[in-house]
């Protein structure tokens, strides 16, 4: 079977991807300067292992296919079959991941994959003996099964490295040594988690094979890698760009521009992802139906595949959409930086930028003036490493939840890491940044209640079926100049904000109301989500793109005019969270671009001259001639080459405005949410997703939505009083109301925007 995406010219070279190279220009001395540049920078920051550390991850890869066998044959004895058979019996370790690609850095842990026959079985022999045999090693520490994954795992640690071991079953009575796994026959008659686990190690394996140069790959990637944990946007979970995100979208840039050194690929990844126009999918070869009836992934057949915002398709059958957990505000920060990396490689080609200016970390706390902060606790160590991991798993939702229930008005930035309060024992917090819509012209009086979309979090949070006394979860408002000490490095808050001086943003207005800060009751059961004092906000924002247009478009929304009072104080089970925006709002975000972002309705099919391509057009225009060619409209004449690319048999697809809950929910813990007390999955979309999907976009009428979602009051939205009062969650939470307005708001101004566009 020959190679995906590979095919052959005319004149008898052989093509990488399912499109012609943009560009077969090879290097100038510039870029070979700048090449050799850029890799001392790399190996400066410290991002290439010592040659003991690679000889002490090999001596490790060793010893642990020894055990595999060792094991493998133990069982097989066990199980009654004659010493040929014993003897015979085999197991065999791959690798997958950063250590596979060969971008791994100091202290990574190490991807790895035991396949074995169809005899040993995952969980009394992999997660039974196996686990045995580890945990009585010397060598083996911090030993943590996890049999009840979406993709079963053990890690631990071996000699001081950090592994992930996975168990692909096959259908084979022996295991060669020799076996090729990249064979669509491997996966006939095994499991579902066999095909998951085997995938990691058939995609890498493809990606290797569908670049042009394997070291400028690599070389590339840790670029790509480095840049994307400065500037927060290295986090498949948090919704952002895992490693093997990175992958594909490096892989693809090599097979455009196959030729091109290092330093050119990365210029070329920013203008190239600037321009694209999601949800276009990223592929590096065609999509295979296969001959075993896997699910691939198809949104002209599959409609829950027409929710994905960012598809990037993995090469290896069955393909999949590898970063489903984009949501439509981790959509636009990647989209930002993409555009800001774009905007610091030209000036770099002038010689004003250099590569500090590119990786320059991003100041997550310094760029927003209110955050959510959810905070964990556990009793012990291995119950915080269970309950990390869950609550991990159930944050998008949380950024999904406030995103729908406030129409895309309200947008949340996740912070991709993690952070513990040493002087608290078993601790670990997450923060979000929070900020309204930009573009959006507001009134005074205008605020967003989200008390009921965090209670509704929590109750999907405690419903995990391994919950344990000990386990709770606490949500809080929290300004920029309340952010805990130990946030910052040293425990040492800076005296004062630093200057970012690549960023060229809009600047808005914010204010929070509410009625004090965040309260923990006892339990930690409910929490208490509080906005204290109402303060302005300004912030630096680049204007949004079209890919705002993922989001619900406020035109859908009946406009009405009033003022909205809280006549109800919360009280300590619920709080409240509500945002409040200024009128002279309006005037500071006011101009063209930024109110036509507010024009499009959600059934709007965007054409293929969005605002993203004219925005780049512009940008473009006055940037200097590309190194590689001397055409004046080469510029030009390469983002035609991109707009190309991106035709195809799935350019008719384009992302539904609001994913359903639950879609393709918590991959990683699908089988922990426990049944309590009624369905726990109720959420104010219950009625739409529960009708099969369409291949239209679902447009929501200005009548259905004052009919379920708002409470006349001459056109005001209003809470109920009943619907403030959170139930108390003691034990098993109780079901949310079917029926409950989450968004407290002044229409007016959307009227206004509506207006605009008649």
């Amino acid at each position: 079977m020959g190679i995906p995406g590979l095919s052959n010219h005319n004149n008898g070279q052989q093509r990488l991807g399912i499109t012609e190279p943009i560009s077969l220009a090879g290097p100038t001395e510039d870029d070979v300067i700048k090449t050799r540049e850029l890799e001392k920078y790399l190996q400066g920051v410290g991002l290439y292992e010592s040659q003991q550390e690679a000889v002490g991850r090999e001596e490790v890869l060793g010893r642990l296919d020894q055990t595999v066998k060792i094991w493998v044959k133990n069982i097989s004895r066990a199980k009654g079959f004659n010493e040929q058979l014993v003897q015979e019996a085999n197991a065999k370790i791959f690798t997958f991941g950063s250590y596979r690609l060969g971008v791994h850095g100091p202290g990574a842990d190490i991807d790895t994959l035991c396949v074995g026959p169809r005899h040993a079985t995952r969980d009394e022999d992999f997660f039974g003996e196996l686990r045995k045999m580890l945990s009585e090693m010397q060598e083996v520490t911090e030993l943590h099964p996890v049999p009840d994954a979406h993709v079963p795992v053990m890690k631990f640690k071996f000699n001081g490295v950090s592994v992930d071991l996975l168990y692909a079953r096959l259908a084979l009575w022996v295991i060669p040594e020799d076996l090729d796994i990249s064979q669509e026959s491997i996966l006939q008659n095994v499991d579902e988690q066999t095909v998951l686990s085997l995938n990691g190690c058939r995609v890498t394996d493809q990606v290797l094979r569908l670049v042009p140069n394997i070291q400028t790959f690599r070389t590339t990637l840790r670029c790509m890698r480095f840049w994307a944990k400065r500037r927060g946007v290295y986090s498949n979970v948090a919704g952002f760009l895992g490693g093997i995100n990175l992958a594909l979208l490096v892989a693809r840039i090599c097979q455009l521009y196959p030729n091109a050194l290092p330093n050119m690929l990365v210029s070329r990844f920013f203008r190239v992802y600037t321009q694209w126009r999601w949800p276009n999918p990223v592929m590096l070869c065609a999509i295979e139906e296969g001959s075993l009836g896997l699910p691939i992934w198809d949104p002209r057949r599959n409609p829950k595949d027409r929710y994905h915002l960012m598809p990037i398709i993995t090469p290896a059958y069955p393909c999949m959409n590898s970063t489903y957990n984009v949501t439509s505000s981790t959509l636009r920060v990647m989209t930002d930086e993409f555009r800001r990396g774009s905007e610091i490689c030209e000036a770099m080609e002038a010689s004003n930028a250099d590569w500090d200016t590119l990786f320059e970390p991003y100041p997550f706390f310094e760029s927003y003036k209110n955050y959510l902060q959810i905070d964990i606790t556990a009793e012990n160590a291995d119950d915080l490493r269970q309950w990390k991991g869950w609550v991990e798993s159930r944050l998008r939702q949380l950024t999904l939840k406030i995103e729908r229930h406030t129409y895309g008005m309200l947008q949340c930035h996740p912070h991709p890491g993690e952070f513990s309060d040493k002087s608290r024992p078993f601790h670990h917090c997450y923060f979000m940044g929070l900020q309204r819509k930009q573009g959006v012209p507001v009134n005074e009086g205008e605020q967003f209640d989200i008390r009921l979309t965090v209670e509704e979090f929590k109750h999907s949070v405690n419903a995990y079926t391994l919950w344990k006394p000990g386990m709770d979860i606490y949500v809080s408002h929290v300004k920029r100049r309340n952010i805990p000490n130990y946030i910052f490095p040293g425990g040492v808050r800076p005296s004062y904000p630093s200057k970012v001086t690549t960023e060229n943003k809009q600047s808005s207005k914010l204010r929070v109301s509410g009625h004090g800060q965040a309260e923990k009751p006892q339990g930690g059961k409910a929490v208490a989500v509080g906005a204290d004092d109402a303060r302005k906000r300004k912030r630096s924002e680049d204007n949004m793109d079209d890919n705002s247009k993922n989001s619900k478009s406020p035109v859908s929304l009946p406009p009405p005019s009033g003022e909205v009072h809280e006549d109800i104080n919360p009280i300590s089970a619920s709080g409240s969270c509500s945002m409040k925006f200024d009128e002279s709002e309006v005037n500071s975000m006011g101009g063209p671009k930024s109110e036509k972002l507010c024009l499009k309705s959600p059934g709007e099919i965007p054409s293929g001259d969005s605002g993203t391509n004219g925005s780049v057009t512009s940008n473009q225009q006055g940037n200097p001639i590309l190194a590689a060619t001397n055409s004046s409209n080469s510029k030009e004449e390469e983002k035609l080459a991109i707009e190309k690319i991106m035709s195809g048999p799935y350019n008719v697809h384009q992302a539904f405005s609001e994913e359903p809950e639950e879609l393709e929910d918590d991959t990683g813990y699908r089988n922990q949410v426990k049944d309590s007390g009624g369905n726990m999955k109720i959420n104010n979309l219950e009625s739409s997703n529960s009708k099969p999907a369409v291949a239209e976009e679902p447009v929501i009428s200005k009548e259905t939505i004052c009919s379920t979602h708002l409470c006349s009051n001459e056109g005001l939205e209003e809470l109920e009083p009943t619907e403030l009062t959170a139930p108390l969650l003691s034990g098993t939470p109780a079901p949310l109301p079917l029926k409950k307005p989450l968004i407290r708001l002044n229409f007016t101004s959307l009227g206004k925007a509506a207006d605009k566009s008649s």
